[in-house]
């Protein structure tokens, strides 16, 4: 079951539950401008705290500039959806 959390400085509506034995973040940033989908990601990166935790976000566009911000820390995998827009999961390294 999804909950809506709160989280420090995030400006969209972020939830969590779990699947599959992992703990996962999520939240649409399709409807935003930027820099509104980078700097929420950012924030909600820090959740991610064990191997099990994962932050699915989806974007109406592949987010090739956050990649390079957040790759030295961070992993991710992007899917195309029929919609066009992209869902990026990301992990800690």
């Amino acid at each position: 079951m999804k909950k809506l959390v709160t989280v420090p400085r995030a400006t969209l509506d972020i939830y969590n539950y779990e699947e599959s034995g992992l703990n996962i973040y999520e939240f649409d940033a399709t409807e935003c401008s930027p820099p509104e989908p980078m700097v929420n990601t950012i924030v909600c990166l820090e959740l991610l705290q064990t191997p099990n935790d994962r932050l699915q976000v989806k974007f109406f566009h592949e987010p090739m500039p956050l990649y390079d911000r957040v790759g030295e820390s961070f992993t991710h995998t992007s899917q195309e959806l029929e919609s066009g827009d992209f869902l990026v999961t990301f992990e800690r390294r």
